[in-house]
C-alpha cells in the first residue's frame, strides 16, 4: 500500500510533515535516485535517500514520545546555530531512531512551555490550525490597557497575513504603583510573532510573554528553565485525542519517572547550570565591538583553550614549573625563581647544606648534672 511521501518522513521521526513538504520542494529528498516532487506515493521497498542518506524505514512504528520543556529567554529553536548560540536541542536526550520534533516554535525572547515529539503525524496536527489547538500565554506590557483595546484584539485585527484574535483575555491582578499590566491570552493557531503583533497592532508594547499551556497540556511550575521531562501515557494520550489520533498502549516512562521531588529538581538546576557554564557565549565580538563574555561573565573560550592558571588557585601557570607547589594567595613561592630572573626574596630560615639534615633538639630534655656526666664518661 502506498503512502505519501512526506507522510512516511514524518512517521519515520525525520521532522513534520510541514518540514518534509518544505524539503522536498528544495529537492533533499530522493526516490529509487530520482529527486521527488511534492505528491509523490512511495511503497514500502521504495529506496528514500534525505540528503543522499539512505532512511531505514521502520517496520514497526516506534513508541509516542513526548518531552515538556521549560525554555528559557535567549536560546534559539534551531537545531544548529553558525553563531554558536544556546538551542532548545542542545540538552535534549538522546532518542534510538529518528529525532525530536519541535512541536511549534517560541522566540529566541519568548519563555515557557514547549513540547517534543519524534512522532511527526502528531507534531503536524498539533500545529496544524485546522484543529485548532489552543495555545495560553501570560503577557506583560507596558502601560495601562483600556477596554476598548481588549474589546478589539478579541473581535480580530487585519495583520500582514489574515485577520488574527485572540479567543480569551484576562486581566491578572497587577502590583501597586506598576507601570506594566499582566494578562493571560489564548489562541488556537500559532504563526509567527502572532501575540506579539496583535498587541503591537493596537499601539501596545509587549515586554514579557511566557506560553503557559498547548492544548490540554499546562507547564508544570516546579519544572526548572532549561529542563525537561519526559511525559506519561495519559498525557501523550491526552494530546493524541485532541488532535483524533489513536491512542498510544506503550509507553517508556516508568512509574515515578517525572516526579519532580527535591532530589530531582537540584540535579536537574546542576545541569542547567553546568551546561550554561560550559556552553558561555561564542568568542565573537558584539555588535557595539566589545568582547562578547559567556554567562559567567568571563571571557568566552575556544573549545580548547585553557582556563586561565590552568584552573588551580595559587598558580601563575598551568604548564609552569617554576611555580608548582601549594602557595596560595598571600604565600609567595620564596627562594625559587625562574631561569633569568632575579626577582627571588631572601629566606628567614637558616641555610642548610644540601644531603645533610639539620640536628634535631628537644627543648624540653633537661641538662645532666657533673654527677650524670661524669658517670657518662667513665
Amino acid at each position: 500500500m502506498s503512502d505519501k511521501l512526506q507522510k512516511v518522513l514524518a512517521n519515520n521521526g525525520v521532522g513534520s510533515r510541514r518540514e518534509m513538504e518544505t524539503w522536498i520542494e528544495q529537492g533533499r529528498v530522493s526516490v529509487n535516485g530520482a529527486i521527488a516532487t511534492l505528491g509523490d506515493r512511495v511503497e514500502p521497498t521504495d529506496q528514500i535517500r534525505v540528503d543522499n542518506n539512505l532512511l531505514k524505514r521502520n517496520q514497526n512504528a516506534p513508541v509516542c514520545r513526548v518531552l515538556m520543556y521549560n525554555k528559557p529567554e535567549g536560546e534559539l529553536c534551531s537545531r544548529t546555530d553558525p553563531m554558536g548560540r544556546l538551542t532548545v536541542f542542545d540538552r535534549l536526550p538522546n532518542i534510538n531512531s529518528g529525532r525530536w520534533i519541535a512541536v511549534g516554535r517560541l522566540d529566541l525572547n519568548t519563555a515557557g512551555l514547549l513540547l517534543f515529539t519524534n512522532d511527526g503525524e502528531l507534531a503536524n496536527r498539533l500545529m496544524h490550525p485546522r484543529h485548532e489547538v489552543e495555545r495560553e500565554y501570560a503577557v506583560r506590557v507596558f502601560g495601562e490597557v483600556d477596554a476598548k483595546t481588549l474589546v478589539t484584539l478579541q473581535k480580530g485585527v487585519e495583520l500582514d497575513d489574515g485577520i488574527a484574535k485572540f479567543t480569551d483575555i484576562i486581566a491578572r491582578p497587577n502590583e501597586e504603583e506598576s507601570i506594566n499590566s499582566w494578562f493571560n491570552v489564548s489562541l488556537s493557531e500559532g504563526r509567527n510573532r502572532e501575540v506579539r503583533r496583535l498587541w503591537e497592532s493596537q499601539g501596545v508594547q509587549v515586554s514579557r510573554l511566557i506560553r503557559l499551556r498547548y492544548g490540554p497540556l499546562s507547564l508544570q511550575k516546579r519544572l526548572p528553565q532549561g529542563a525537561w521531562i519526559e511525559l506519561e501515557l495519559n498525557d501523550v494520550n491526552a494530546l493524541r485525542k485532541q488532535v483524533q489520533l489513536p491512542v498510544e498502549t506503550e509507553t517508556v516512562v516508568g512509574i515515578g519517572d517525572n516526579k519532580l521531588d527535591h532530589v530531582t529538581l537540584q540535579r536537574m538546576r546542576r545541569s542547567v547550570k553546568k551546561h550554561k557554564e560550559r556552553a558561555g557565549t561564542p568568542n565573537k565580538p558584539n555588535p557595539d565591538g566589545t568582547e562578547a563574555t559567556g554567562s559567567d561573565g568571563q571571557r568566552a573560550r575556544k573549545p580548547n583553550e585553557r582556563k586561565p592558571n590552568g584552573g588551580r588557585p595559587g598558580t601563575n601557570s598551568g604548564k609552569g614549573k617554576g611555580n608548582r607547589g601549594k602557595s596560595g594567595p598571600g604565600k609567595p613561592n620564596v627562594g625559587r625563581t625562574r631561569a633569568g630572573t632575579s626577582d627571588a626574596q631572601p629566606s628567614d630560615k637558616p641555610s642548610v647544606k644540601t644531603g645533610t639534615k639539620p640536628k634535631r633538639t628537644n627543648p624540653n630534655r633537661k641538662k645532666p648534672t657533673r654527677q650524670q656526666q661524669g658517670e657518662q664518661d667513665k
